[in-house]
């Protein structure tokens, strides 16, 4: 999806690259490629009163507990005159194990892994930053996000490995957002979000992770994954995935329907596979 197509043309789109071969790119949807990097503060200059609403994706360093591009960020924009909104992608991951319960906003943060802390700190920074700044920032606390159209961004490639997944009694649930539904939301929050307010966005599916890919097998025509017990998984799965199947949760997005009036396109993974 084209985001520069749902936008009024008066709405001029910046994007913030460190990457200069991506200038092409970008222009070819619409947008204008801003030179700068969160992990150089100096280079993030230019970005100050330039833009009146913003959207911060970048995620924060693969180290340490604080998010120090998010502090970079918030640096710059203080600079000159500062945009009426800001909206931060977070993750679900803050939420910590849950115990597959059913997730509102309103539930405390309890995150685990360090990625999750680091994330815990950055909604913390924005949330302080707009209570300073009189800007609105919305914080939209986002799942696993996939898309048809991107290399990697299906289930496809781990099924043709072969890799297994957690058996019922084991599994874990998770949830999940299309790459298209998500760049809507962050369209709508720019607009219509609350001032330091709290999203969850994500689909309204509501599976374990391996009700998901077998799913997707099914839509593929490939053979569904092998289930294992979780004793003894450590032996058959990366540490990085084991460490996303020792947290289940079901988010609820009622405030993301209600406040941003955010009509899912695609509702369930069942939709947005095909």
């Amino acid at each position: 999806m084209r985001v520069a197509d749902q936008l009024s043309p008066r709405v001029r789109l910046l994007a913030l690259t460190s990457n200069a071969t991506r200038a092409p790119q970008l222009r070819a949807h619409g947008v204008t490629p801003l030179n700068g990097n969160l992990d150089a503060p100096r280079t993030l200059r230019r970005l100050a009163g330039l833009a009146t609403r913003v959207v911060h994706l970048a995620p924060p360093p693969a180290n340490g507990w604080a998010d120090t591009r998010t502090q970079s960020l918030a640096q710059a924009l203080r600079m000159r005159a500062r945009p009426r909104s800001v909206v931060y992608g977070s993750t679900t991951g803050v939420y910590g194990d849950c115990g597959g319960e059913w997730v509102a906003e309103t539930r405390a943060v309890r995150a685990h892994s360090p990625r999750a802390q680091r994330r815990v700190d950055a909604e913390a920074r924005m949330r302080f930053w707009g209570r300073g700044s009189g800007a609105r920032v919305s914080i939209l606390r986002i799942p696993g996000i996939y898309a048809t159209n991107r290399a990697g961004g299906t289930p496809r490639e781990r099924l043709l490995k072969g890799i297994p997944v957690l058996r019922d009694e084991d599994d874990v649930y998770t949830n999940h957002i299309q790459a298209d539904d998500l760049a809507r939301a962050c369209c709508l929050a720019l607009w219509r979000g609350a001032g330091q307010r709290i999203y969850n966005v994500n689909d309204d599916s509501g599976l374990k992770m391996g009700d998901y890919f077998d799913v997707a097998a099914d839509l593929y025509g490939l053979p569904r994954p092998q289930r294992i017990a979780r004793e003894g998984a450590a032996e058959q799965l990366p540490l990085v995935l084991l460490s996303f199947m020792n947290e289940s949760r079901r988010m609820r997005n009622q405030r993301m329907k209600t406040e941003l009036g955010l009509r899912l396109r695609y509702p369930t993974v069942h939709s947005g596979l095909r």
